[in-house]
């Protein structure tokens, strides 16, 4: 099969179109004939080995060289062949997934319990652009900010991959959802159900006396500090990601906001979608609130398979409205 291969850490260049074997199922796994995947940072982070730091940490990216040859965290496709323990699935099946890596190939091993049939309204496209990025936002909203109807939730980076998704979730779960981009954006997150729009260029929110009972952090930019002063006494602030760095960044600001929790008043929290052993549970509560109606993926670019390299320069720039998507 073809697929991109990473032998080597750095800029999207040392991706290797080539042919390699196609993986074989496992008993409990599934083969998923790749119909489309998605870019986002978390395949950068391990192309480039970045924050170096993490690569010291298990899990990490590996200290010398990768320890992902084949990138691509999700994965929307068809069943090809299935393990003999599999009860779920069978060969057609049309499904999405996130497997954390292989998503940049033809075919790719999925754990049975890593993946769900794919929204009937979503479009393979689509799907692909839901497992990590949705996770995520469900998973810092639900789970670590414990949002509650008629609370007030604002989301910081509101317009790429997770902060879409993040402003929908909330709103589904009856947040009054306050969404801060930049001014070329401010339509879009007001489109997708904010009830207030905050343009970082012309506003601080940190420093405009408003206050949150729960701000999901997604695009970093203030200090753990400011970002406390926009909530409540007894809020929750939970951080996703940030600015990339290559020593220390995300990981630093993580770092230092956890290390004021114990005190302080508010609850700090971290949204780890890759560490979560309940990614197929998720994947169906996404399902049935894309079913609904409730959420629907924003999609900024669809690339074909062969331009990946191309595809993941254009999401490291930044600015990306919603998710970066690749159609095999």
């Amino acid at each position: 099969m073809k697929a991109f291969v990473l032998r080597s850490y750095g800029s999207p260049d040392v991706l290797d179109l080539t042919e390699i074997e196609t993986p074989v199922p496992g008993d409990d796994e599934v083969l998923v004939r790749v119909r489309a995947t998605s870019v986002q940072p978390y395949d950068w982070h391990f192309m480039r080995g970045e924050p170096y730091i993490a690569r010291l940490m298990g899990g990490g990216p590996g200290l010398r060289k990768p320890k992902i040859n084949v990138l691509g965290a999700d994965v929307a496709g068809q069943v090809e062949a299935v393990g003999k323990d599999v009860t779920e699935f069978r060969p057609g099946d049309e499904v999405f997934a996130m497997p954390k890596q292989g998503g940049f190939a033809e075919y790719v091993c999925v754990r049975e319990d890593e993946l769900a049939p794919r929204p009937a309204n979503l479009s393979f496209e689509q799907a692909a652009a839901v497992p990590m990025a949705a996770g995520t936002a469900l998973l810092g909203l639900r789970d670590q900010g414990r949002v509650q109807p008629g609370q007030r939730v604002l989301v910081n980076g509101a317009s790429g991959g997770v902060g879409t998704f993040a402003v929908q979730i909330a709103k589904a779960f009856g947040a009054k959802v306050t969404g801060v981009c930049s001014t070329r954006n401010v339509d879009l997150v007001r489109s997708i159900g904010a009830d207030e729009v905050i343009d970082y260029t012309r506003e601080d929110f940190t420093r405009n006396g408003q206050r949150y009972d729960l701000l999901l952090d997604v695009a970093g930019g203030y200090p753990g500090a400011a970002c406390r002063r926009a909530l409540t006494p007894k809020g929750t602030y939970v951080v996703v990601g940030g600015p990339a760095g290559r020593w220390v960044r995300p990981a630093g600001r993580m770092f230092s906001t956890f290390a004021v929790s114990p005190f302080v008043s508010q609850t700090m929290a971290l949204a780890d979608v890759v560490r979560c052993t309940e990614n197929k549970r998720n994947l169906l509560t996404l399902t049935e609130l894309i079913e609904d109606g409730k959420v629907t993926p924003v999609i900024d670019r669809v690339y074909p398979f062969d331009e990946i390299p191309a595809a993941i320069r254009y999401q490291e720039e930044g600015h990306a409205p919603g998710k970066v998507v690749i159609a095999s």
